[in-house]
């Protein structure tokens, strides 16, 4: 299967080596693995702030850099949903079909063990845009119970917000804050080593909350876990 990566240019500009992991991981299931050079932002955050017509500039120009892709995997479920509910269906050419990680390798591909071995005790915070908007259920989960040495411990309130919510941490500091240390509570009640996720942009809030309190929890998007 010939798989196109929409890095997003949150990843692209501050976790370079989650797409070089979705490369790694995808290929080692067989996939050819191609990267338009041309690909941007997928508008989301100007969507968010209320510059609609701009958003939807940069969605069309998503659908023309990625016209005839086989399929197009995003490891971010938020700029996944983005896309996949301004694309729309009846788009003239039609739009390439754009899959979240999980979904793609659970439901494309048909796999869930990915051979991957990381012998380390791991919680998976369930994102918002990955349960409430593409309803990705428990692929993440499933693809992390078959990882080789893993002890996958349940996360308490997993499905409450971690507060980032893009511009919302900004315009909300202090309730993003609360939220937050709410989030890390919860994942110091578990005594894992590594808090992993779909979307980066949910680490950064919860790592750099674990970081200012030197608990030494690191974070890991859910495709590094997959492709060690």
């Amino acid at each position: 299967m010939r798989v196109s990566l929409f890095v997003t240019c949150f990843n692209d500009t501050l976790f370079p080596q989650t797409g070089r992991a979705v490369v790694r991981l995808l290929e080692r299931l067989g996939c050819e693995v191609d990267f338009p050079l041309e690909q941007t932002c997928c508008g989301q955050m100007h969507m968010n702030s209320g510059y609609a017509r701009e958003a939807t500039a940069l969605v069309r120009r998503f659908a023309r850099v990625f016209e005839g892709a086989e399929a197009v995997v995003c490891p971010s479920a938020s700029c996944a949903g983005m896309l996949r509910h301004q694309l729309g269906t009846d788009a003239d050419p039609p739009t390439p079909p754009v899959y979240e990680l999980s979904e793609l390798i659970v439901d494309r591909l048909g796999v869930e063990d990915v051979g991957a071995y990381f012998p380390h005790r791991v919680t998976f915070h369930p994102t918002c845009h990955s349960l409430r908007e593409l309803g990705v259920g428990d692929r993440p989960l499933r693809l992390l119970e078959a990882v080789r040495g893993i002890e996958l411990v349940q996360l308490p309130q997993a499905d409450e917000c971690c507060g980032f919510g893009g511009t919302f941490a900004v315009k909300n500091a202090e309730v993003s804050s609360a939220m937050v240390a709410d989030k890390v509570r919860a994942v110091l009640d578990t005594g894992a080593e590594v808090v992993c996720a779909a979307d980066n942009s949910c680490l950064m809030q919860i790592g750099g909350a674990l970081s200012r309190q030197r608990t030494g929890v690191r974070t890991l998007h859910l495709a590094e876990v997959l492709a060690s």
